[in-house]
């Protein structure tokens, strides 16, 4: 009996054992991929002061422009057309104050000062007492 429940324990623990295979993993299907073409591509490389450019547009619409100088500020534009036919436009400078995209699309923040809620101006209150 004693044998039985030995290998009952014993093979229990080895279906329990972790699995350490690193195998691709399962293919999944999908739909046929697209390839889009690059239909420009003009791009000047960093010269010796650090300037560089690039433009690029694709054959489904997408166009990238990017530019940088000396001090690693950098100004560009995304543009592209959504399938409802929107154009969506993005520009941008990065410079010493950070990333500063521009674009209709992009979400707005109310205009400040904007109404303080009656409950805050109670809690305010209370607490200036």
């Amino acid at each position: 009996m004693k044998a039985i429940v030995l290998a009952m324990f014993v093979a229990a623990a080895l279906a329990d054992k972790p699995s350490f295979s690193y195998d691709a993993p399962a293919s999944r299907p999908s739909g046929p991929v697209r390839v889009v073409e690059i239909v420009r591509d003009d791009r000047v490389h960093p010269a010796a002061d650090g300037s560089y450019t690039f433009d690029v547009e694709t054959e489904d619409g997408i166009v990238r422009h990017e530019a940088g100088g000396p001090g690693g500020a950098q100004q560009g534009s995304v543009s592209f057309t959504f399938p409802d036919g929107q154009v969506f436009d993005l520009q941008f400078v990065a410079d010493a104050n950070g990333y500063q995209p521009q674009s209709p699309f992009l979400p707005v923040a109310p205009a400040f000062p904007h109404p303080i809620p009656a409950h805050a101006l109670e809690q305010i209150e209370r607490g200036a007492s």
